[in-house]
């Protein structure tokens, strides 16, 4: 049976899904803030909060690793995971942070857009790792991956229209550097929830 041999003592299981929980918090308090006017230093604080509280539980993760002896799934997949589930909270802290450095507003339509796909990706990666814990839900599990690869690849189609209607109608150069900037990092949050799939679908295959 897949990961029977999970330790009581060491439940990573229930430390990717607190880690997952945050990620979710932090996509849908995006998708948030990109529908307002200004991004307030109120805002960008509890965005830096999330990503502490997202920190925290990586370094758990790490923690606990490097002190059990018997894991769930290999060792560099259980590394790889809790890295990736980071990297998304701090990519979308980064976004807010450069937009308020950047001293544009929100309520942009294209990103927007990007924030709803950004919110549909991370609740899949949610699904799916969710689903490891228990082998009945494996059919539910790559059914999220599934969606995060099909989300990932309407994030690339979103990027590159973005961009051509950014440099065809903006005749300020700085706005067009600074909104570049911010759809190409958009788009990288969905390249980690993809990068998220595939180990999710690594591991799957490991087990089987």
């Amino acid at each position: 049976m897949l990961f029977r041999f999970l330790p009581k003592e060491t439940n990573f299981f229930d430390l990717f899904e607190k880690q997952v929980k945050y990620a979710v918090e932090t996509a849908s308090y995006f998708k948030e803030l990109v529908s307002k006017n200004d991004i307030s230093d109120s805002s960008l604080d509890k965005m830096h909060q999330l990503e502490h509280d997202g920190d925290e539980v990586t370094h758990e993760i790490i923690e606990r690793l490097n002190k059990t002896f018997i894991t769930p799934f290999d060792r560099e997949d259980i590394h790889a995971l809790a890295k990736e589930l980071d990297d998304i909270v701090d990519m979308l802290y980064t976004i807010v942070n450069r937009m308020k450095v950047y001293n544009v507003t929100g309520g942009n339509k294209n990103l927007m857009e990007f924030a709803s796909v950004i919110d549909d990706s991370v609740r899949a990666v949610e699904c799916a790792i969710k689903g490891l814990r228990d082998t009945k839900n494996l059919k539910s599990v790559t059914e999220s991956c599934v969606e995060v690869n099909r989300l990932e690849n309407v994030g690339d189609s979103m990027r590159d229209k973005m961009l051509a209607r950014l440099f065809e109608a903006e005749k300020d150069p700085i706005a067009l550097i600074k909104w570049k900037d911010i759809y190409q990092d958009a788009e990288t949050v969905l390249d980690i929830c993809e990068d998220v799939a595939h180990i999710v679908q690594n591991i799957l295959v490991k087990q089987a």
